[in-house]
């Protein structure tokens, strides 16, 4: 199969890195048209008001990469009109540095909106997240480029799980459906791993901007937010699959948005 990779952690993200290499492995296509620098939080937002420059480099993975200075939304919508010389079976966005679960990380996620960039233009389209403690977290944030030696081993073995999985998700989506196959992969990530149909979990993320010292101005101040029970206990939420080290398979059919 063809895909098209993107991410909203740039491209020097291994997390990136190391789905692709998964990807080639098991012998698809890829093209790789990324953020030159980490685009998270930004949603689905696209650089309307400047002009958005590509770049085509040589960053070791093994298949035409594109840089773009821009958002993931700009890297997939150029991707397609511009920069690949064929139609991807499918849009693939990840991994993410951490996860994408509960109402108040997908709505605001970079890594989504590349996939949902990809559902605009009627293409199948899949979200992949590694969760993380957070210790981990901040190591990795603190040197994206590098990673300890049992994290890049947990993270391969998530991007194998993820590669097979999200091929065969492709596969199996009609095209023009409006349908984000959003993937998170519990920490540690085990050999073995089945993902689980789940529905986002409600969660308030209050108190995300913080009072800095000087009183005078404010900066952001990182947490997951309130989860809040669901009604009906008898579905399975994202972040209850990753605390009980399994993975999570949300469907996001943007298609029934407005209907009953």
């Amino acid at each position: 199969m063809r895909f098209l990779v993107t991410n909203d952690d740039g491209i020097s993200s291994l997390f990136l890195h190391l789905w692709v290499k998964a990807l080639l492995r098991d012998g698809h296509e890829v093209a790789v048209v990324a953020p030159r620098s980490e685009q998270s939080w930004t949603g689905a937002s696209k650089s309307r008001y400047r002009a958005v420059h590509s770049a085509r480099e040589d960053h070791g993975l093994s298949c035409p990469t594109w840089v773009v200075d821009g958002t993931p939304s700009d890297c997939v919508n150029i991707a397609l009109s511009h920069l690949i010389p064929w139609t991807p079976d499918g849009v693939l966005s990840g991994i993410n540095i951490g996860m994408n679960a509960s109402l108040g990380f997908i709505l605001a996620s970079g890594t989504i909106a590349g996939a949902w960039e990809g559902a605009l233009h009627g293409l199948p389209a899949v979200a992949a997240s590694q969760d993380l403690s957070l210790e981990v977290f901040e190591q990795v944030r603190a040197s994206p480029g590098e990673l300890p030696a049992d994290v890049e081993a947990n993270v391969a073995r998530s991007a194998a799980h993820a590669a097979r999985y999200s091929a065969n998700l492709v596969a199996q989506t009609k095209p023009r459906s409006f349908v984000v196959h959003n993937l998170n992969l519990p920490y540690p990530c085990p050999e073995e791993l089945t993902f689980h149909s789940t529905v986002p979990a409600p969660s308030l993320t209050p108190r995300l901007f913080t009072p800095a010292d000087d009183k005078a101005h404010h900066r952001f101040s990182f947490r997951l937010g309130d989860e809040i029970p669901l009604i009906d206990l008898g579905k399975l939420t994202d972040r209850a699959a990753l605390r009980t080290g399994r993975g999570s398979h949300t469907i996001l059919n943007y298609g029934l948005l407005g209907h009953g």
